[in-house]
């Protein structure tokens, strides 16, 4: 576990950005059992907390992607961290609906662009990363070249893994879901006899009890 991993998984527990019980399985929307609950809009509240992400997320683009000309955030939950990045690297800022407007110009993408610009998608949170492979898909489709995709946080699913190789884009994240139960071991938050559990989630989330 590197230290921003760690920092951000630190973070993310200290204002219940997440949330683990493994006793007492959260209901995702999709119907899944699951032992963690995670809000990264929350981290917005918390000034310390957004800055070191935007940080963070900033050296990362500037290590990995120099060649970047525009940040890229994912609507909703990743437009307000993909302006703090842009505003730290001085760069312009789009962002990619859900789905595309039913009235006016029925943009999917919104702000200023040009086909052929280089660009970095941030996102709060992948799971499966179907949603965050539809944004990319949108930008690809518009012409943009998609260097690739920056997130706080990822659960791990081999399911996640295989969507974002098999769509040839790269995934960097702050912070995993690794990181979050070694921490969350390592400071009391859960026993050390719940981890197997927290394990075997991430391997079958579909049949988690």
């Amino acid at each position: 576990m590197n230290a921003v991993a760690e920092k951000v998984a630190s973070y993310l527990l200290d204002i219940k950005a997440i949330k683990l019980e493994p006793n007492h399985p959260f209901t995702w929307a999709s119907g899944w059992k699951s032992p963690i609950y995670c809000d990264n809009r929350k981290t917005l509240s918390y000034p310390e907390v957004r800055s070191y992400i935007k940080e963070q997320f900033a050296a990362l683009v500037r290590e990995k992607y120099p060649q970047v000309e525009v940040i890229a955030g994912v609507a909703t939950g990743a437009i307000a961290q993909g302006v703090l990045v842009a505003q730290e690297l001085n760069l312009p800022f789009i962002y990619i609906r859900s789905s595309a407007k039913s009235h006016g110009l029925e943009n999917l993408i919104e702000g200023e662009y040009s086909a052929g610009q280089k660009v970095v998608v941030i996102e709060d949170l992948v799971s499966t990363g179907g949603s965050s492979l539809q944004a990319v898909e949108a930008l690809r489709n518009a012409g943009c070249e998609v260097l690739g995709m920056a997130a706080i946080f990822t659960y791990g699913f081999q399911k996640a893994e295989e969507n974002f190789k098999n769509a040839g884009c790269e995934l960097t994240t702050l912070s995993n879901y690794s990181a979050m139960i070694d921490l969350a071991v390592k400071v009391g938050y859960v026993k050390p006899e719940q981890v197997e559990k927290l394990k075997e989630w991430r391997l079958s989330p579909e049949t988690y009890k």
